[in-house]
């Protein structure tokens, strides 16, 4: 393996690391603390030197088991960090600040997480409100809801912070990363969600039957893509339309692609591109259009005026 894809490799998964470590709420050890006869749960951590406790909780068994789980996996993500940071270290690797316009995005990217998140789980079809999307990114856990339904949620949230660490928004935009979102996002409910597809797909609302890809074609289509020099938004939007009319994995199209078209667009300093909970009604059949004829552009005119926020 040459130094370049070994460092590649390493910013992967730091950038990995990172979202697993941004899907546990709190940093530190849990800790049990009695008042008035009854317990509650703490994250003690040291800040600035002071050790400090969080209250996250009234106690019972089950939270209490299920903190201790993520204060022992946190721990392990901190460790594997240290040594990734090392080995970067010996490669030689100091990572380059981004440009102002990229960090400015990140963060706008970032302000809206919850909104993008919750547009993409209506998209998918997942029945959830604002609010309980909300109390799932934040606590990751909501009543009244499927649990496979909670899971798609906490997925996204994996793949956007994965997508908006600095190092991934580093990486070229090519089908190792189009993959490694993929597997984010079917996490929990494919073991292969990150691998090309390699089966038929039937697409509801149309007979358009996508072909089997091929590793070497979708890699060429999206180098072709990007090496249009296009506008921004108009590059995102096309590496979107590319993977869901290819329909390159088994499931999670929609929500991969997009995420996908947005660590390019992101990394341009070019805004955000998100279906809205309020045009998916519209959407959908012009994307239907979109996969029996590819010169149909009117998905296209959509996307850039109803699902583009630039950054102006």
């Amino acid at each position: 393996m040459s130094p370049i894809d070994e460092k590649r490799i390493l910013l992967e998964q730091r950038a990995d690391l990172n979202a697993r470590r941004a899907l546990i709420p709190f940093d530190g050890s849990i800790e049990v603390k009695e008042r008035g006869g009854k317990r509650f749960l703490y994250a003690r951590s040291r800040v600035a030197g002071r050790n400090t406790s969080t209250y996250l909780d009234v106690y019972s068994d089950e939270l209490y088991g299920l903190l201790q789980r993520q204060a022992i996996e946190l721990r392990a993500i901190k460790r594997q960090l240290r040594a990734i940071d090392k080995k970067l270290a010996l490669l030689g690797y100091a990572q380059e600040e981004l440009p102002p316009d990229v960090l400015l995005n990140i963060d706008f990217a970032r302000s809206r997480m919850k909104s993008l998140i919750y547009d993409q789980a209506i998209l998918e079809g997942v029945s959830t409100t604002f609010p309980q999307t909300e109390e799932i990114i934040d606590n990751g856990i909501v009543n009244g809801m499927k649990a496979s339904d909670v899971q798609k949620i906490l997925n996204l949230k994996h793949a956007w912070e994965f997508v908006l660490d600095k190092s991934t928004i580093e990486c070229p935009t090519d089908l190792a990363l189009l993959c490694h979102i993929a597997k984010l996002v079917n996490e929990g409910f494919f073991e292969y969600g990150g691998q090309l597809r390699s089966v038929p797909v039937i697409i509801g609302g149309t007979d358009y039957v996508p072909l089997i890809p091929q590793e070497a074609s979708v890699k060429e289509a999206l180098a072709s893509i990007v090496a249009q020099g296009r506008s921004p938004i108009a590059t995102a939007i096309d590496l979107a339309l590319y993977c869901m009319k290819a329909q390159t994995f088994i499931d999670g199209n929609k929500r991969t692609a997009f995420i996908f078209a947005n660590q390019y667009l992101i990394g341009k300093g070019g805004g955000t591109l998100i279906v809205p909970e309020s045009k998916v009604g519209e959407f959908k059949p012009l994307l239907i259009g979109y996969y029996e004829d590819s010169t149909n552009t009117a998905v296209k005119q959509f996307l850039e005026t109803e699902c583009w926020q630039p950054m102006r």
